[in-house]
């Protein structure tokens, strides 16, 4: 396994500036990691080992614990930097909330002691070719010891490449949902990096085969037992794509800000020297702003709103963060695709070039946006507002 040692961030107000530095770090290469599929190894380290993997360690265990309103922020920083780098986490977070609900005593210590030294956590949940996206069918089987074998193939699978955990979403006998943690280097598991997405080029988000691949009893989590009550799940897990997608809109107007004012000519008819004097430009960059901010805005209270339920879940409040997230989702997938259109609507002809790659930005954000609909999140928030009806927990709300 990766790691061994990693330091250990103290608050929500160090783990910020962590998050900022590194993302400034990171943005110096974005552009041609992605031109170049050049794979963020030396990166994920520096996240780990900044200690950035773990801050959601509960504060009995060592960690700093930051609130969700904190993670939030940590997303949107390194998304606005590089989206694919920001997403490669995304799964680890969504994980550690696994282990802190379902855990027993002996798990959390474990699993928390692994992540405050550095470990990684991947993913391996989706499948290609079933009925939809819940219909998992890789299969956990028990065997006379009291151990399990994982049997099955799984795709879209971000960060497991970079991983030294792999949770595996499978069934098991009962047909229940559990989450199984296998070592990267387990015997009968192998991760092939086929991704060929046209954006989120270097999450590596390709496939984890399990043929037979052996897991202790005590490395099984029962994943089922979380949506039989009221749960945070979906909605943080959510509010991190959420964040993403913010990040991405950010980045995207800053950096069609800096071409037109360093690069693009202004157009003839406006009668101005330089581009960023001109008025319908102007107007335009103005629109955009406000949509920017007003996504990040969303993004803030639907973090404020997963932060209360937290600290007093019930059905109530649960729905009123799942519903204030599918907001701030809705929002932000739009306003992302949007803006990273417009970068090219307002740099103009020369921003097309592929050389300057940017267009990464809009690539990141259509595929990104990709990964569940946001028409069906207004539909819930509709449901909730006319009738009160609270929204499904099936953890993707």
């Amino acid at each position: 396994m990766t790691g061994g040692t990693a330091h250990v961030v103290a608050d929500d107000a160090e783990a910020l500036a962590v998050a900022a530095a590194l993302a400034e770090e990171f943005r110096a290469e974005a552009s041609a990691r992605d031109a170049e599929r050049r794979l963020p190894r030396a990166e994920v380290d520096r996240l780990a080992s900044s200690g950035l993997l773990a801050v959601t360690v509960p504060a009995e265990y060592g960690g700093a614990d930051v609130s969700q309103e904190t993670l939030t922020e940590i997303f949107r920083l390194l998304a606005a930097a590089d989206a694919s780098l920001s997403q490669i986490p995304q799964s680890h977070f969504v994980y550690v909330n696994v282990v802190r609900r379902q855990g027993t005593g002996s798990q959390r210590a474990f699993f928390f002691a692994e992540l405050l030294a550095g470990r990684r956590l991947g993913n391996a949940q989706s499948e290609a070719g079933t009925r939809h996206v819940q219909d998992i069918r890789t299969r956990l089987e028990p065997r006379p010891d009291g151990s399990y074998v994982l049997k099955g193939v799984k795709h879209y699978a971000t960060g497991a490449l970079y991983a030294d955990w792999i949770p595996v979403l499978a069934r098991a006998e009962d047909d229940h949902l559990h989450v199984a943690f296998v070592p990267r280097d387990a015997p009968g598991l192998t991760v092939t990096d086929d991704w060929d997405g046209m954006g989120q080029r270097t999450t590596a988000s390709g496939t984890v085969r399990l043929d037979g691949v052996p897991v202790a009893a005590d490395r099984i989590f029962p994943h089922h037992l979380t949506f039989q009550g009221p749960q945070l799940h979906g909605a943080v897990a959510q509010l991190l794509h959420a964040a993403i997608d913010a990040g991405i809109a950010g980045g995207a107007l800053a950096e069609a800000a800096e071409f037109v004012r360093t690069k693009s000519r202004p157009w003839f008819e406006s009668g101005f020297h330089a581009a960023a004097e001109d008025p319908l430009l102007i107007q335009r960059f103005g629109e955009l702003a406000v949509r920017v901010s007003a996504s990040e805005a969303l993004l803030r209270e639907a973090a404020r709103a997963v932060d209360t339920a937290r600290s007093g879940l019930t059905d109530a409040s649960a729905a009123e963060a799942s519903i204030a997230v599918a907001a701030a989702k809705a929002h932000a997938a739009d306003t992302a695709v949007e803006v990273a259109g417009a970068l090219f609507e307002v740099a103009g002809t020369r921003a097309a070039l592929d050389s300057l790659n940017l267009h990464r930005h809009w690539r990141d954000a259509r595929t990104h946006t990709l990964h569940d609909p946001v028409r069906w999140k207004i539909q819930h928030i509709g449901r909730y507002v006319l009738s009160g009806t609270p929204p499904p927990r099936h953890g993707l709300l």
